[in-house]
């Protein structure tokens, strides 16, 4: 009964990591407020849109949009200044470019 009880914890665990994200129409209905800057240089986190839902990361930057939002792991909303923004962040062409610049701000997707 333990390691049923165990092994279901890990699984959830496992799962709340992964980076199914909607974009909400408002700030106050966001996990998270996002910038898309216009260098790479300038983002805390550089992020690849993937095709499949079960190419989402474990917050490495590879997202997945949903397209309702209580199928997703955050909700985040686009602001339209960087100041406005928890995270900045650049949308990279290739899945391999994803990774994080700031470690310090990985916290807030989680």
């Amino acid at each position: 009964m333990k390691f049923a009880i165990t092994i279901i914890l890990l699984l959830l665990c496992l799962d709340s990591y992964g980076q199914k994200m909607f974009s909400v129409q408002y700030a106050n209905q966001a996990d998270v407020k996002v910038f898309v800057v216009d260098y790479p240089n300038k983002a805390d986190l550089l992020a690849y849109k993937v095709k499949y839902e079960n190419q989402a990361g474990k917050n490495n930057g590879l997202w997945f949009f949903v397209k309702y939002p209580n199928q997703a792991d955050k909700k985040i909303f686009f602001t339209k200044y960087a100041n406005q923004a928890d995270l900045l962040i650049y949308f990279v062409e290739y899945q391999n470019q994803a990774v994080w610049r700031k470690k310090e701000k990985m916290h807030l997707l989680y």
